[in-house]
């Protein structure tokens, strides 16, 4: 039982130190092209690539979780971390930084262990608010944003870097001593699992709003220090601790938005998400001043975080036997949309001299995410009528 218990803090704790060592690059950019020399592309690249690996090894990562547990998917993933980790300290082109950056990506991966073993020790009342607490992982991504820049102004950043072998070898040992030996195990073939979910359309539902929620708070995470620098001249440890407390919103309201799912009808709390974003992309997408666009960055932040809270809730209540591959192709799903944005805001920025298409397609991404959510709350209610009519006709026949 007391190994149970612990497993929550633990993996909270492991995802904490994942997202920690996922955004290192993105963090830690401003000091980087001071000494190597990339174009506006490659930056835009060696910032979104650890996101490539980190979304693609979410599905397999979710099946193995079900299938060998979550003790030897974390030691393992921390163990492998290593590598990246030491080769980006000791890097010196845009091809090293390419390279250990890809690899870097295991460190988001990790995302799919917790969503998948934690529902195991709760009932289902509580998945969304369980998920939630263990999405506060994301702090990590806030912690090295603010601190990597103010330890790299005093140490470098390739020392900076090298700290962070520290971390991942720790967590390595604290999951294998503390991870749980007897996690309830699935073992189904992969290509079973993905045959009997690949046709629900409800999946890519999910997959689209993730890809939105979480894609966005991925895409502000790695592109908001280096932009603000750049666009606004803020110094280089203002503009990280700025992005830190988009990050911090956005990761201490995802609870929240697990609690309200589980309260509420999931639905109607995306819905409003949704039109958050929506108006919030559109706001952005007129370049305002640094005022107008905090205020713009933080709404995202918050709806982000609570959407986020929420679509962890709704992956249980729809494929409970078929959890570990659903999490993980959602999860992928949104990781994937922290990608292609920050390449799409830069190769814009290169042909139009701004970024208003840009944010203007999140709000319209966001404005068709609306549309679908409304439309899947008003099939669940006709779909519930019918079923409560069914009901009642068959209790009238017995009688």
């Amino acid at each position: 039982m007391k190994a149970k218990a612990l497993q929550l803090p633990l993996q909270t704790f492991s995802l904490i130190a994942g997202f920690m060592v996922w955004v290192i690059l993105s963090a830690l950019m401003p000091f980087i092209k001071e000494e190597i020399q990339l174009s506006a592309n490659q930056l835009a690249l060696v910032t979104a690539i650890p996101v490539v690996l980190g979304s693609i090894l979410r599905v397999p990562i979710g099946y193995w979780t079900n299938r060998f547990g979550a003790r030897k998917l974390f030691s393992i993933s921390f163990i492998l971390l290593v590598f990246p980790i030491y080769y980006i300290s000791i890097s010196n082109s845009f091809i090293d930084l390419l390279v250990g950056g890809l690899f870097l990506g295991i460190s988001g991966a990790v995302f799919s262990v917790g969503v998948t073993s934690l529902p195991k020790y709760y009932p289902k009342e509580r998945h969304g608010f369980v998920n939630g607490i263990y999405g506060v992982g994301n702090v990590g991504t806030a912690i090295t944003t603010f601190a990597a820049p103010v330890i790299a102004t005093q140490l470098g950043w390739q020392t900076t870097v090298q700290l962070y072998l520290i971390i991942v070898l720790i967590v390595a040992v604290i999951n294998f001593f503390l991870g749980d030996k007897n996690e309830p195990k699935v073992v189904t073939p992969l290509k079973d699992q993905i045959k009997s979910v690949y046709k629900n359309e409800k999946l890519w539902c999910l997959s689209l709003f993730y890809f939105l929620t979480f894609g966005a708070f991925v895409a502000f995470t790695i592109y908001l220090p280096n932009f603000l620098v750049a666009n606004f001249e803020l110094d280089k440890v203002d503009a990280g601790l700025r992005t830190a407390g988009f990050i911090a919103i956005a990761t201490f309201v995802r609870p929240l938005g697990g609690w309200l799912g589980d309260k509420f009808n999931s639905f109607k709390i995306l819905m409003i998400v949704f039109a958050g974003l929506t108006v919030s992309g559109i706001l952005l997408a007129f370049n305002p001043t640094l005022t107008f666009y905090s205020i713009g960055c933080l709404t995202i932040a918050f709806c982000a975080g609570i959407g986020n809270g929420t679509i962890f809730k709704l992956v249980p209540m729809y494929f409970s036997k078929q959890g570990g591959i659903v999490n993980g192709i959602v999860s992928a799903m949104g990781g994937l949309g922290g990608f292609f944005p920050p390449l799409m805001l830069s190769f814009l920025f290169n042909l139009t001299g701004h970024y208003a298409i840009g944010f203007m397609a999140l709000s319209q991404v966001a404005l068709a995410s609306l549309i679908i959510v409304v439309w899947m709350y008003y099939q669940e209610k006709l779909g519930s009528v019918v079923q409560k009519q069914s009901f009642n006709g068959r209790g009238q026949l017995s009688q």
